[in-house]
């Protein structure tokens, strides 16, 4: 009994806690609200790396002056979308990657409602089975 307790207070707290992040998301409560998501999620994405070294020969130099002169370009598009951010010029591309992951965050919603819902009604035939035998055993008895 009191795993089914701690299982419905984690299943009402991820709930909530979901339902404030597709609030946080999708910007229903101020636009601000998802240009800061946008934000962090590409400063997440942008945080994780690695590296790693081998001894140098004319195929590593090669390599690794194509990998400089990538990186330059890579920097000055970085700069091209900031500007393009800063500007609003470029709304489609934020925008489907938001909306793709509002409607991930709510089919996630939903999916815990549909548990809860679930969880209630198990728990309401059961109460009721339980009434049900002992009725049967009182009046047989």
């Amino acid at each position: 009994m009191d795993t089914s307790n701690t299982y419905r207070r984690l299943l009402r707290i991820s709930t909530a806690v979901m339902a404030a992040v597709l609030l946080f998301q999708s910007g229903l409560i101020d636009e601000r609200t998802t240009n800061a998501f946008d934000g962090a999620t590409m400063y997440l994405g942008a945080a994780v790396g690695m590296s790693a070294s081998v001894a140098p020969n004319e195929l590593n130099s090669i390599t690794a002056e194509l990998t400089r002169q990538q990186q330059l370009l890579a920097s000055r598009e970085q700069a091209l979308v900031e500007r393009e951010i800063a500007v609003q010029r470029n709304p489609d591309r934020s925008s489907d990657v938001s909306m793709r992951t509002t409607y991930f965050l709510a089919a996630i919603l939903f999916i815990q409602l549909v548990l809860i819902i679930l969880n209630y009604g198990l728990d309401f035939l059961r109460a009721r089975e339980r009434e049900m035998l002992r009725f049967e055993n009182t009046t047989s008895g």
